[in-house]
């Protein structure tokens, strides 16, 4: 049997595989009988905290990588890294810079700048020819060259021939072409709509031994097909038995009426769904810049479409002395901060260990018998640059805690997916580069419809849409 849940952000879509999973449990299915996949490691860490079982015992509560990784006996270094891919752009001549470290629990897809590989690792996803991808037209010509792209392929393949690795999508091909798999009594299969038609076609295998599947996800969220998410194989997988969740508890009044606006347009093929909002008001508005909202107080998410617009929005933060942090780092120099609670310490008497002086050292730019304990240490450490040691300054005499996680959390809007905040500032700001893309494909268009309708949804209470620095270049909410 195949079970599909439809559900809009906040209605419950993991809740309710994992109440199916507790059943199973319930009556008696043993926990190796049992396979829960999830897209990213954090998620599959939940469902498993959320089982009533030893999360030891929950050995196929993982990402669909991590189980393809321990079923083909893998260790880091057969698995192409991104120092792999810089290598071979280095010797073809093509620049290329991965954002992402391979890690088998936590990211389906690495990150990279050149549209070369992007089109390589989207083929391979699709379980189509680079040259099927090519003929698509879903790029920029003058970008990608075919012969360039072919003798890019030719290279990559030699290159994991010679050093015997294998990359993400070589795992799930090699996987689906094992004589056998694991056979499970029930699969979960959580954000499905995520999937690629590679990984369908490991569903297809595993489902021919699987007595029930359930599959859940919301089409609307759909904004990976970049990489070669499949969203049309979900809405059309057919199943014996389908809701669509429609309460969620999340998702505020002034949102949910917000969140409709990039859905209407959206042309291709898409499930219908009306859910309704949690009896909260909420509010939703235009700001023209950050100084209309008040930052000092509460807890924020601030999303941009693209990493430039993030990195431009961060310079802005920072001119405010407001401390923020991303996914990869704080807002300030943390070595700089530690060592400053040290020098500190040491100036009220406290003994420092040779770890703790020989970090102070490296900002004071003296031997430790040379250290003035009269100075403080914005004085002392004279190697640090004066804006840094006047941000972490101000941030600290306007209260901030820096010990602790910041309010401010900046992203984008597809590294947030599946996370949610109370307050919500939407950068509208929309490249030229994806402008020309969806004005070319009807897929395009649909999938950055998608992608501003989940930028919307992670508000739970209040979403202020922060007016692009250029008209023309903003996305019409």
């Amino acid at each position: 049997m195949i079970y599909k849940f439809y559900g809009p952000p906040g209605t419950g879509k993991t809740y309710r595989l994992i109440s199916r999973a507790k059943a199973y449990v319930r009556i008696g299915t043993p926990l190796d009988n049992i396979a829960y996949f999830a897209f990213t490691k954090k998620a599959a860490g939940e469902a498993r905290d959320r089982m009533p079982a030893d999360n030891d015992k929950l050995s196929y509560f993982r990402t669909i990588h991590s189980f393809a990784y321990d079923q083909l006996e893998l260790n880091d270094g057969k698995v192409m890294q991104p120092s792999d891919y810089e290598a071979i752009g280095k010797e073809i001549g093509v620049k290329v810079k991965y954002y992402d470290k391979y890690n088998k629990e936590d990211i389906n897809y690495l990150n990279c700048d050149s549209p070369y590989f992007q089109m390589i690792g989207r083929a391979i996803n699709r379980d189509i020819s680079i040259r099927d991808e090519y003929d698509r037209g879903e790029h920029n010509k003058k970008e990608i060259k075919w012969k360039i792209l072919k003798t890019i392929d030719d290279n990559l393949k030699e290159y994991k021939r010679v050093k015997k690795k294998l990359d993400f999508n070589d795992m799930i091909k090699q996987l689906i072409e094992k004589e056998s798999l694991p056979r499970f009594k029930v699969i979960f299969i959580d954000e499905a709509q995520d999937l690629s038609p590679l990984q369908w076609k490991l569903f297809d295998k595993l489902k021919e031994h699987t007595d029930d599947i359930y599959l859940a996800g919301d089409d609307d969220q759909a904004i990976f097909a970049w990489a070669g998410a499949d969203v049309d194989r979900f809405i059309s997988q057919k199943a014996d038995q389908e809701k669509v969740l429609k309460y969620s508890k999340r998702i505020s009044r002034a949102v949910q009426e917000q969140s409709e606006i990039p859905i209407e347009k959206i042309e291709g093929l898409r499930k219908e769904k009306d859910y309704y909002p949690r009896d909260y008001e909420g509010e939703c508005e235009y700001i023209n810049n950050l100084d209309h909202v008040d930052l000092t107080t509460g807890r924020w998410v601030i999303l941009t479409r693209t990493i430039s617009r993030l990195v431009s929005m961060k310079k802005e933060l920072r001119e405010r002395n407001l401390y923020y942090q991303t996914k990869k780092e704080k807002s300030f120099k943390v070595r700089v901060y530690n060592a400053h609670i040290n020098y500190n310490s040491w100036c009220r008497g406290k003994i420092l260990d040779e770890k703790e002086w020989k970090d102070i050292e490296e900002y004071i730019g003296k031997k430790m018998e040379d250290w003035d304990p009269d100075l403080d240490w914005f004085d002392a450490f004279k190697e640090v640059e004066y804006e840094d040691k006047e941000y972490i300054r101000e941030m600290m005499e306007n209260g901030e805690d820096l010990d602790l996680p910041a309010r401010i959390f900046i992203s984008t809007i597809h590294a947030f997916k599946g996370g949610e905040q109370d307050n919500v500032i939407l950068c509208l700001d929309q490249p030229n580069k994806i402008k020309k893309a969806v004005r070319k494909s009807k897929n395009k268009s649909d999938e950055e419809h998608r992608v501003w309708y989940v930028g919307i949804t992670r508000a739970r209470n209040n979403l202020y849409k922060l007016k692009a620095k250029k008209k023309v270049n903003a996305y019409k909410l």
